[in-house]
C-alpha cells in the first residue's frame, strides 16, 4: 500500500492560493476547537447544498452534473463524519452565524451568463483549496484523532478544487467568449486577490475560513 506524500499533494493547492494561513489564525483555532469543528460541519453541508443548487440551475452541462453529483456525496459523507466526531467528544450542536468569507467572495460574481457560472466555479475552487490548506496546516497541531481525519480529507478536498477549476475552464471554452483562456485567467487572478485579502486582514469572528483574529492583528 503506497504512502501518500502530503507535501507533494499540497504543492499545487498552495501554489493556487495567494497566501498561506497566518499563524495567529492557527493559534486561535487551537483555542476554539469546538467552534472550528462546528463551523467545519456547517461548511461541509453548505458545500453540498451549493453543488446541488448548481446541478439544478445548470442541468444542461453534463460534465458539471457528473462531477458535482460525486462532490455532493462526498461533502455529505464528510458532514456525517464531523457530526460523528463531535458526538464522540460530547460536543453539543450549536447555531453559529456565518462569517464574512463566503459573502465576501460572492460579491465578486458577475450578474450575466456564462460569466456568473464561471465565477461561481472559480470561487468554489478557492474555497476548496483554502479548506484543504487549512486541514494541512492544522493536522500536525491538533490531537491525533483529529489530525488523522484532517489528513484523510486532503485527497478529496484537493480533488474538489481541481474539479471546480476544470469545470470553470470547460464552461469558458464552450461558451461564446472572445478569449476564454484570458477571461478565466483574469478571474482566477482577481478572485485570488479577494480571497487573499479575506484571509490576511483582521476578522472579528473566528470561523473555519476567517481572517486574522482581531486581537492578533
Amino acid at each position: 500500500m503506497s504512502t501518500i506524500n502530503y507535501d507533494e499533494l499540497m504543492e499545487p493547492v498552495i501554489g493556487f492560493l495567494g497566501c498561506k494561513t497566518p499563524q495567529p489564525w492557527l493559534d486561535e483555532a487551537l483555542n476554539n476547537l469546538e467552534i472550528l469543528m462546528q463551523d467545519h460541519a456547517n461548511c461541509e453541508k453548505k458545500a453540498a447544498s451549493t453543488a446541488m443548487n448548481l446541478m439544478f440551475r445548470y442541468n444542461y452541462y453534463v460534465d458539471l452534473q457528473v462531477k458535482l453529483a460525486q462532490l455532493v456525496r462526498e461533502e455529505m459523507l464528510h458532514y456525517e463524519q464531523v457530526l460523528g466526531l463531535m458526538n464522540k467528544r460530547g460536543q453539543v450542536w450549536q447555531n453559529l452565524s456565518a462569517g464574512r468569507y463566503a459573502g465576501g467572495l460572492r460579491k465578486e460574481i458577475r450578474t450575466y451568463e456564462p460569466e456568473a457560472l464561471i465565477d461561481v466555479l472559480v470561487i468554489g475552487a478557492f474555497v476548496e483549496a483554502r479548506s484543504c490548506e487549512r486541514f494541512y496546516a492544522l493536522a500536525p497541531l491538533v490531537d491525533d484523532e483529529l489530525g488523522r481525519y484532517y489528513r484523510y480529507l486532503l485527497k478529496s478536498e484537493s480533488r474538489h478544487y481541481e474539479d471546480y477549476l476544470a469545470l470553470a475552464v470547460d464552461v469558458a471554452k464552450t461558451s461564446k467568449l472572445k478569449n476564454p483562456e484570458e477571461d478565466i485567467q483574469q478571474r482566477i487572478e482577481h478572485i485570488r486577490e479577494v480571497e487573499k485579502n479575506l484571509i490576511l486582514t483582521p476578522d472579528e469572528l473566528f470561523r473555519f475560513h476567517s481572517g486574522v483574529p482581531v486581537k492578533a492583528a
